[in-house]
């Protein structure tokens, strides 16, 4: 008896080492299957990789279209001045940025620009057609150039654009990036600006400067804001070549052939001065090449937090301690990632009340989406405080089906009015064309259409209108609700090409709100402030002046969308002050004015 249970026994043993055995050898060939198959090359079918990126639209997608109506609106805008000579800060820019600078409650519209090639001469440079643009809002749809009478005629290497109120005078200023210095225009409140660039001690340092971003990091009720600092750019006198996807790309254009540009961290003064303190509070991240960057409070202690999108660098995350530093929690955050991050948007995807993240990257490498797994945590699956992301791209139709494209300005927004956050993508190649080297090759843009956590994102560009139907080489984006109707509408730069306003055709019958926010406390357009707003079984999450975009900005007016309901249930609006003011059963498509401390809604329109 004992024989044969140690007989059968030994069969067991033999039995499971021939299965562990020939596991072994499946996985082995598979593995070395993989390991042959050729690396992944934009616009091929790699089985495997490409040939599961489409997802067929559901039936119920939003009739919503887009329209190009920039002509009729009165906006000519080209960007850059003759042809680029394949240099790198020739190929970054530029941005755009919405805000009411006259204070006549609607959106304008300011376009930063690129003079032209590096290689003009100061007689061609004084004289390029390619300046910064002031478009004043005409109420019926339409703007007029005011770029003259306003003082902004630029002949710079621009490239982003980001309005703040700096004194608290109701008034925004103007903020301006270049591949040179930073300015910074005082708004004179008559309908001019003044450069105040030297006097307000921002001058002076030269550099790459990127993306920008206001906000109020030790909340004393005065904007700061967050400069991106590229590479430190050289023309290179021996030149050479790096081969990408059997692409040649000369250095001069390759980012990976400079050093890192640090990041600056200017703390407003309360008296129109700043003082940068980037590496003395620990966000300077000098060994990044920035691109964007936002405020944000990820871990819900009311500060904000900072995150820097970085190019061929680790993405930073920055923790605000409340006391002028901040810690940098990037890795075990699982927000490093080494990719070429270009585009940043900010919100809460998933209804579910934490911010969420989704970068933009170069080819081939996927677009990633971190989904905040803040809620999750205090349900008790890890300890109290930590904060972590997952990158949820590929489970909800947004990280292969970007392989193929390089995306830059990017932003979250409904735009179809269900209450559920959509993206758009503004993709521009930075490859030269083959046949002209003069030339960037053109890319469509990406609308993805929310349908909500169990199933994520659609790509609904191919019937969203005619405005999707040409390519450009897309940079910055920015959103706006310019003609007041309710609904969101987009504005796109493209190197070397036309700006286009695309017009939100509104089909869509979802209600909507819309708040202007008031900060008397707090700065004066409530940067920081907190709005959770319910309706029936939706709680919809929003940070005002949390998007970050690419070298661009959204309008400052926070919106809403709320399906078929007809009455919000409640709304509740944390400001950075700390005073928390809530109202209920608020009447839909209205845009209400919530002023810090007042007790009741201010209907405007």
């Amino acid at each position: 008896m004992t024989t044969s249970y140690t007989k059968r026994r030994r069969n067991v043993v033999i039995t499971a080492l021939v299965g562990i055995v020939l596991l072994g050898s499946v996985i082995s060939y598979f593995w070395y299957r993989s390991a042959q198959r050729d690396k992944y090359i934009p616009g091929e079918d790699i089985e495997g990789i490409s040939e599961d990126l489409d997802r067929a639209l559901p039936d119920d997608y939003p009739r919503v279209t887009f329209e190009d109506v920039s002509g009729q609106a009165g906006i000519n805008f080209h960007h850059f001045y003759k042809s680029r000579s394949s240099q790198l800060p020739e190929d970054m820019g530029s941005g755009a940025a919405w805000g009411d600078y006259d204070n006549d409650g609607w959106q304008d519209l300011f376009i930063v620009n690129e003079s032209g090639s590096l290689t003009l001469t100061k007689d061609e440079k004084d004289n390029s057609l390619a300046t910064c643009k002031l478009y004043h809002n005409n109420k019926d749809g339409t703007f007029t150039d005011v770029t003259v009478t306003a003082g902004l005629v630029l002949r710079i290497m621009g490239n982003a654009a980001a309005w703040a109120d700096i004194d608290n005078d109701g008034y925004i200023d103007l903020w301006i990036t270049s591949y040179g210095k930073n300015y910074l225009f005082k708004n004179n409140g008559d309908g001019s600006f003044k450069d105040i660039s030297t006097e307000a001690g921002i001058a002076d340092l030269q550099g790459f400067w990127t993306g920008a971003s206001w906000g109020d990091f030790n909340k004393d009720g005065l904007p700061d804001i967050y400069i991106c600092g590229y590479v430190k750019y050289s023309p290179l006198n021996d030149q050479g070549f790096s081969k990408q996807f059997d692409v040649d790309v000369p250095s001069n254009i390759n980012p990976s052939a400079f050093p890192a540009q640090p990041n600056l961290l200017y703390l407003n003064n309360g008296d129109d001065t700043f003082a940068e303190i980037g590496r003395q509070a620990g966000v300077d991240n000098p060994t990044g090449k920035s691109l964007s960057a936002t405020w944000c409070d990820f871990n819900g202690d009311t500060w904000p937090d900072l995150y820097v999108a970085n190019d061929v660098s680790d993405n930073m995350l920055f923790l605000n301690t409340g006391h002028n530093s901040f810690n940098e929690i990037s890795h075990p955050a699982l927000v490093a990632d080494y990719r070429g991050a270009m585009g940043l948007a900010v919100g809460d995807w998933d209804n579910d009340q934490d911010q969420d993240i989704f970068i933009t990257h170069w080819i081939a490498q996927e677009n990633a989406l971190y989904s905040n797994m803040k809620t999750q945590l205090a349900h008790g699956r890890m300890a109290s405080g930590e904060l972590k992301f997952m990158d949820e791209a590929d489970r909800y139709g947004l990280g292969q089906i970007a392989l193929d494209y390089i995306g830059f300005g990017t932003s979250f927004i409904d735009y179809d009015n269900d209450g559920n956050l959509d993206i758009y993508i503004a993709n521009g190649s930075t490859f030269q064309m083959k046949e002209n080297p003069q030339k960037l090759i053109p890319m469509h843009d990406q609308l993805f259409w929310n349908k909500g956590r169990q199933q994520g994102f659609f790509d609904v560009t191919s019937v969203s209108g005619p405005a999707f139907d040409s390519a450009y080489v897309g940079r910055g984006f920015a959103a706006a609700d310019y003609d007041n109707d309710g609904d969101l509408d987009l504005f796109v730069v493209n190197n070397g090409g036309p700006g286009q306003l695309l017009r939100n055709s509104g089909v869509s019958s979802n209600h909507w709100l819309e708040f202007k926010l008031v900060g008397k406390k707090s700065n004066s357009h409530g940067l920081g402030s907190q709005l959770v707003l319910s309706s029936a079984n939706q709680t919809q999450t929003i940070q005002a002046g949390s998007q970050a975009s690419y070298l661009s900005q959204n309008s400052s007016i926070i919106h809403f969308g709320l399906g078929i309901q007809s009455v919000a249930d409640a709304l509740t609006i944390t400001w950075p002050s700390g005073e928390v003011q809530a109202f209920k059963q608020i009447p839909v498509n209205h845009m209400y004015e919530i002023s810090e401390s007042r007790p009741n809604l201010k209907k405007l329109w």
